[in-house]
């Protein structure tokens, strides 16, 4: 897939563990480990805009559009 999902490199910048991280979002662990994980097919604009409040970043400091042959 071309798009990449830099939720760990965020989390580990702003100092934030994954148990912390989910309860301010409010979103199970498991929902939260596939995003950071980059095995998500999909994310809502409501979780999106959480994350971003949470770690005080940019959609595009998470999401990060890379061609595939560069994968």
């Amino acid at each position: 897939m071309a798009i990449v999902i830099n939720l760990d490199v965020m989390m580990a910048k702003r100092k934030k563990g994954l148990t912390e991280l989910a309860q301010e979002v409010d979103i199970t662990l498991a929902n939260l480990s596939i995003l950071k994980n980059n095995k998500a097919k999909a994310v809502r604009f409501g979780t999106l805009d959480a994350i971003c409040k949470a770690l005080d970043c940019q959609p595009g400091d998470i999401l990060q559009y890379v061609p595939d042959e560069e994968l």
